[in-house]
């Protein structure tokens, strides 16, 4: 898929706010359908409600509670279901659905690794890409009537990455098609085989960057993982910086300035395992070109992480961590 036929559209958070999806849920002519991790901002819910006001069939599933059973969607969900709207409950064959797709007229698709709920317009670093090949329309409303109904899916699009299904093996062969260049963008580092393929890539001659967001929103529970694969990967020779002008909530990997892998999944073997998640493989474009000067810029507004042991008790560990935000975990 070259950008969808060179059609793709990003969006790129905090910059560009709520007003690209506002513009994409307001071009509803007849359908309109969504899978959602947290859906509570204010402005977008009432887009929904407008769109099924002015006779757009309107369907949506939300995911009911995130990892630690908090319910961000009940809300929305008796907002919409008194409403009219026909909403569900995702699948609950996984852990947690954190997919994040809203469809179009079965035409077009936004894709994204923000929520939709405020402070990922105004705080975090995020990205999302419309899409209208038909091929990953369809396949992506294959997979919500799958859900929607509770059978098995399939995939068959060989640019749609899916989590519990190909997520792992899809990143694992973007890794190692590397010729020249790997840049990682991404909160949690919590899977040894892509661990490994990372550290083999920069052990074959690949340059690889990875630019992450420190300690900041990370669980206890992932907090050893995370520290202790950055510390592996710059043994590794990897270069690791940490940015503190943003939360980091991308998740983003570019091949050589030329292709990139932009979706909802973590590295983290609850992505790749217990989830449903989808991210898209984009090839060389105007799309991949800007998100390539996105983590250009970011990177030159980073410095390099020294990476705490995460054996030593964290009062001991540098003091120039951003302070926690009991409001922003990664999920």
């Amino acid at each position: 898929m070259s950008d969808a036929a060179s059609t793709a559209q990003l969006i790129v958070q905090p910059a560009d706010g709520t007003a690209p999806v506002l513009r994409f849920i307001a071009a509803a002519e007849k359908t309109l359908q969504f899978k959602q991790f947290k859906f509570d901002e204010a402005h977008l819910v009432e887009a929904v409600l407008a769109a099924h006001r002015r006779g757009v069939a309107v369907r949506g599933m939300f995911n009911p509670a995130d990892a630690g059973g908090i319910r961000y969607n009940d809300a929305t969900f008796a907002a919409f279901e008194q409403a009219g709207i026909a909403v569900r409950w995702t699948n609950p064959e996984f852990a947690v659905s954190h997919e994040k797709t809203i469809v179009v007229d079965n035409a077009r698709v936004l894709l994204t690794t923000f929520n939709l709920s405020d402070k990922y317009f105004h705080e975090t670093r995020d990205a999302g890409v419309i899409l209208d090949s038909p091929a990953v329309v369809e396949e992506v409303n294959a997979c919500f009537e799958a859900d929607w109904e509770r059978r098995p899916f399939v995939p068959h699009v060989p640019e749609l990455v899916w989590g519990n299904v190909s997520a792992r093996a899809k990143l694992a062969a973007f890794i190692d098609g590397a010729r020249k260049h790997l840049d990682v963008y991404h909160p949690k580092y919590v899977d040894l085989p892509i661990l490994e393929r990372l550290a083999a890539a920069r052990q074959r001659g690949i340059h690889v960057r990875v630019l992450c967001g420190g300690k900041r929103g990370i669980k206890t529970w992932d907090l050893l993982d995370t520290l202790s694969t950055l510390r592996l990967l710059r043994s590794a020779g990897v270069k690791v910086h940490r940015t503190q002008q943003f939360k980091v909530h991308l998740k983003l990997i570019i091949a050589d300035h030329e292709r990139a892998l932009l979706g909802s999944m973590n590295i983290h073997r609850d992505a790749f395992d217990r989830r449903r998640e989808v991210g898209v493989l984009l090839e060389p474009g105007h799309v991949v070109e800007r998100l390539r000067l996105l983590f250009a810029a970011d990177w030159d507004h980073s410095h390099d992480y020294d990476v705490p042991d995460p054996l030593v008790p964290h009062e001991t560990h540098p003091q120039d961590e951003p302070s926690d935000d009991p409001d922003f975990v990664h999920d």
